[in-house]
């Protein structure tokens, strides 16, 4: 089992930056894929972004591309989401999550099914 604990959150002002970070610990070394998610109140839970640990390969949602930035250090076992431009509609609780399985398309890692552990998550309030 893999325990995530997530860091970083806080409030910001529309068109500022925030940094998150997801410190791994217990059995990180089957971990193929580390992903961001992010609940809004009233909203369901949404993809974000993912890594595979790998080869690096990454998949961005949409409403994120070009202003996150998803990263690991895996020496430190530590995964870094750079949050950049941020909009009011990034409010929300942001999540780290770990998958023990591989795959070599990127869209089964933008699934909550496809993650086996899970951070506590970390608030993010954008005001305008």
């Amino acid at each position: 089992q893999v325990q995530l604990v997530e860091s970083g959150g806080g409030l910001v002002q529309a068109g500022g930056s925030l940094r998150l970070s997801c410190a791994a610990s217990g059995r990180t070394f089957n971990m193929y894929s580390v992903g961001w998610f992010r609940q809004a109140p009233g909203k369901d839970r949404e993809f974000v972004t993912t890594i595979r640990k790998t080869d690096g390969m990454t998949d961005y949602a949409d409403s994120v591309k070009g202003r996150f930035t998803i990263s690991t250090d895996n020496a430190e076992n530590t995964m870094y989401l750079q949050m950049n431009s941020l909009k009011p509609e990034d409010t929300a609780v942001y999540y780290c999550a770990a998958s023990r399985k591989y795959y070599t398309d990127s869209y089964y890692y933008r699934l909550q099914i496809s993650y086996d552990s899970w951070g506590q998550g970390t608030q993010v309030t954008v005001s305008s």
